[in-house]
């Protein structure tokens, strides 16, 4: 059973973020804040959810929360901040559109950094533990997939419809084949060492 707050603090926050082991796309945060009466059955960290429940859940976390945000830090920002400060900054972009202000933050994972002298902790696995956590993930999670279904209409080939831009097998043998796009992470390795090798001929 998930909680409703961490904190004693009147209005707390929780947030968390979507796509960081990709190769492609956004890395995309949410961070919400939830009523005190707030109930929804289904809800729980987006990963042990279908993606029909997320799509579900999504229209009914967004109209009984107090207020949300989401956003997306793009491909040539992840390259040149690195992964884990664009989904650092994701996350505080989010949470300093809030708007009443949070009082306290509850971060999913073990890294954050400070935002507006806003107390904060971080959770492993806060998504399976805090309700508000866990619709920050479904809201991030939703949000970047729909996201990577519309840029798939614009390169098909990789398939993203379906990989939403993680390293799948399908989706680096497209990269090597067809080369890299403007979504995609300059930064990360792309294709493992041994397809580096014939990656220009």
């Amino acid at each position: 059973m998930l909680s409703l707050k961490f904190s004693e603090f009147m209005i707390e926050t929780g947030t968390d973020e979507a796509g960081r082991g990709c190769l492609a796309g956004p890395v995309t945060a949410a961070a919400v804040i939830l009523p005190e009466d707030f109930e929804l059955e289904l809800l729980n960290d987006s990963k042990q959810l279908t993606e029909k429940t997320r799509d579900l859940l999504r229209p009914l976390i967004e109209q009984k929360a107090l207020c949300y945000h989401v956003t997306n830090i793009e491909p040539d920002i992840i390259d040149e901040i690195n992964i884990l400060n664009a989904s650092i900054r994701a996350m505080q972009e989010c949470i300093t559109k809030l708007e009443p202000v949070p009082h306290y933050i509850i971060v999913d994972g073990n890294r954050f950094k400070p935002v507006n002298n806003i107390p904060y902790s971080c959770i492993v696995k806060g998504d399976s533990k805090f309700l508000s956590i866990a619709a920050a993930s479904v809201l991030a999670k939703t949000y970047r997939d729909e996201y990577m279904n519309r840029i798939h209409e614009e390169y098909p080939m990789y398939n993203w419809k379906k990989n939403k831009g993680y390293p799948t097998v399908e989706h680096r043998e497209a990269i090597r084949k067809y080369g890299i796009t403007k979504y995609h992470r300059k930064s990360f390795r792309l294709l493992p060492d041994q397809l580096e090798l014939d990656f220009g001929l």
